[in-house]
């Protein structure tokens, strides 16, 4: 593995300085309760909501979520209604996320992280959720983050790089000197819109625009990092 992701990063030779983590699929994986909370709404309406369906939501805001879902339903609902459908979907996913523990932190996050917070890497968060502060304190990861930008500082989903842009200017550098681990194809465009490196946490054959592609943080060192 080692091998095969230096021969990735032997061409990409710069300067990073700063690591922008996206945080549902790199560092913990809440999909199972975005995904048991929007189903919970569309049997409401009358319909099923599918975990294929819910993979395409990745990265996406919930606003934009709920619009998804409400178009595979076939069901029209006035803005006043979409704002209390997706309070009613936040209220039962806050209510699931406040139970988690750092067991279910993804393997190696807390190395890697660990590792290159010693290092001296900047590291900041960029999601489009609005609860990752939630998260990231009932996973022990806070004190990780020198930055932590989320759907409460943004006004642009991703692929728009307003997220990794405005965390790269929290920590007071460049865009090219940052890179974004990202596991969500709209959260790779968004880096490479931003000017930044972007590593790839899932399949290549998925995520074919990112710089490298990892199926973890765990295969990841700082050494690798340096090659960037």
């Amino acid at each position: 593995m080692q091998e095969n992701l230096k021969s990735q990063v032997s061409d990409l030779k710069s300067q990073i300085k700063a690591c922008l983590f996206d945080l549902d699929g790199v560092l913990v994986d809440t999909a199972v309760y975005h995904y048991k909370a929007w189903k919970r709404l569309a049997n409401t309406m009358g319909f099923d909501f599918t975990e294929e369906q819910n993979e395409q939501l990745k990265g996406v805001s919930r606003v934009e979520s709920l619009n998804k879902i409400l178009a595979w339903g076939g069901v029209d609902k006035t803005d006043a209604e979409k704002e209390e459908l997706a309070s009613l979907k936040n209220g039962w996913y806050v209510d699931m996320i406040t139970k988690m523990t750092p067991s279910e932190v993804l393997p190696g996050t807390v190395d890697f992280l660990t590792a290159i917070h010693k290092a001296g890497y900047k590291l900041a968060l960029g999601s489009a959720s609005k609860n990752s502060g939630i998260i990231l304190e009932k996973t022990n990861l806070a004190h990780f983050f020198d930055e932590i930008v989320d759907g409460n500082m943004v006004t642009k989903s991703k692929p728009d790089p307003e997220v990794f842009l405005k965390g790269a200017e929290l920590l007071g550098f460049k865009p090219n000197e940052c890179v974004v681990f990202e596991d969500a194809v709209a959260g790779v465009e968004a880096a490479k819109r931003g000017g930044m490196k972007a590593i790839g946490i899932g399949e290549k054959s998925v995520l074919t625009d990112a710089d490298v592609v990892v199926s973890g943080l765990d295969k990841l060192t700082v050494k690798d990092l340096e090659e960037l």
